[in-house]
């Protein structure tokens, strides 16, 4: 069965106790207003505005050194992971409602759910 996938999010990794600082950054850096500055409702993620076509900007308060790591957005997480690893990556662990993977580079990135509806351009179809 096919399933879909396309890049999805940039998300700002900021080993911080409080994202106000690196968000008023970051939004004033890209010249992208904020949209949410608390989006799951727990202090732990903020995202900034982005138009339909680009990717998600969002800021994410972590335990580990400062990075940036993509979010790959699928309707089938587990199908994309299996095709990932197909290619090289591996996967890490499953977090919430995503996979964690690492790339054979060494970079970590994460699978997700569809993100926006629709899909969007720049969409890939996998069989």
């Amino acid at each position: 069965m096919a399933h879909h996938s396309r890049l999805s999010t940039l998300v700002l990794d900021c080993p911080v106790g409080d994202l106000d600082a690196s968000l008023r950054f970051w939004s004033a850096a890209l010249g992208k207003p904020v949209a949410t500055p608390d989006a799951d409702g727990d202090g732990r993620y903020a995202e900034l505005e982005t138009a339909a076509d680009e990717p998600i900007l969002l800021l994410q308060k972590v335990d580990h050194p400062a990075r940036v790591h993509l979010d790959i957005e699928s309707d089938d997480i587990d199908a994309e992971a299996d095709r990932l690893e197909a290619l090289g990556a591996r996967r890490i662990g499953f977090v919430k409602r995503w996979w964690v993977m690492e790339a054979p580079s060494g970079h970590r990135f994460c699978i997700v759910r569809q993100q926006r509806t629709p899909f969007g351009p720049h969409l890939n179809r996998w069989d």
